[in-house]
């Protein structure tokens, strides 16, 4: 199948008004897949909505959405409004602060969780199950380096992507035999708005080397996403990189995993 049987005949980005996630949907557009763009700012969404219009000549619906918000996901299912989503790029999760835990208020601290966590396991619960039963689609989760440990700065953030490294390699293990492709897409350092402005918040320099471009790492994750469940920004599939193994001793290791899971569980 090409791009768009395989992953159409819709796709939904989350956190999609700039950065990693409009690259995405500017590619996802170009593949001819008509899009559900969400964001929580209506300016730079419906910008984003109408060149995408213009340029690919697909449908794009849009939706001002705090996924960080106790009604995110049922705004996120009314926008939707029966569509069938054959993809789902779960990208909005930045870390804003770069604050150590205890400088904070807990609020931000459990928002940023509920964002990177509790909004992507609702809408990879909603959106899976029809793609289980199509036997295609695709869910890529745009994660970061900070999912392989911890650090001072960073410890809800890096919690956060631990839990969806997790959850897309069990998501994995559990719908690759079903036709749905899982991608867990492990950034390093990306220029994207956000990045620069924590940068400019810290009044720290953009490094002069080492930042990929939001474009790269759009085309890359659609690239990677059959080859799941996991794609070390930069780095050979083969190869550990900054990560504590490589993606492809990470695969073994789910199945070797999963292989015990059925055995003690069943086979269903």
């Amino acid at each position: 199948m090409d791009f768009k049987d395989r992953y159409g005949p819709w796709a939904l980005v989350a956190g999609a008004s700039e950065g990693t996630g409009r690259a995405f949907a500017q590619q996802i557009a170009a593949r001819g897949v008509p899009l559900v763009l969400l964001a929580r700012r209506a300016a730079p969404l419906q910008a984003l909505a109408d060149e995408i219009r213009a340029r690919y000549g697909v449908e794009c619906v849009t939706a001002c959405v705090d996924l960080a918000a106790d009604d995110a996901y049922a705004r996120i299912v009314a926008a939707v409004d029966g569509r069938e989503i054959g993809l789902f790029v779960s990208n909005a999760g930045a870390d804003p602060y770069g604050a150590r835990f205890l400088d904070r208020d807990i609020g931000d601290w459990l928002a940023l969780a509920r964002r990177n966590t509790l909004i992507t396991l609702e809408c990879c619960h909603h959106f899976a199950q029809a793609m289980k039963v199509r036997g295609r689609g695709g869910l890529l989760l745009v994660n970061s380096g900070a999912c392989y440990g911890g650090s001072s700065f960073m410890a809800t953030y890096a919690a956060s992507k631990a839990f969806t490294l997790c959850f897309g390699e069990g998501l994995w293990a559990e719908l690759h035999p079903h036709g749905v492709d899982v991608l867990n897409l492990v950034l390093g350092r990306t220029d994207t708005p956000a990045f620069r402005q924590m940068l400019a918040d810290k009044q720290q320099p953009m490094p002069a080397a080492g930042v990929a471009s939001a474009d790269d790492v759009a085309r890359v994750g659609l690239e990677r996403l059959a080859h799941g469940p996991v794609h070390n920004w930069g780095i050979d599939d083969g190869q550990a990189g900054f990560a504590p193994n490589s993606a492809a001793a990470r695969r073994e290791r789910i199945l070797a995993v999963d292989r015990v899971s059925r055995q003690i569980f069943g086979d269903q």
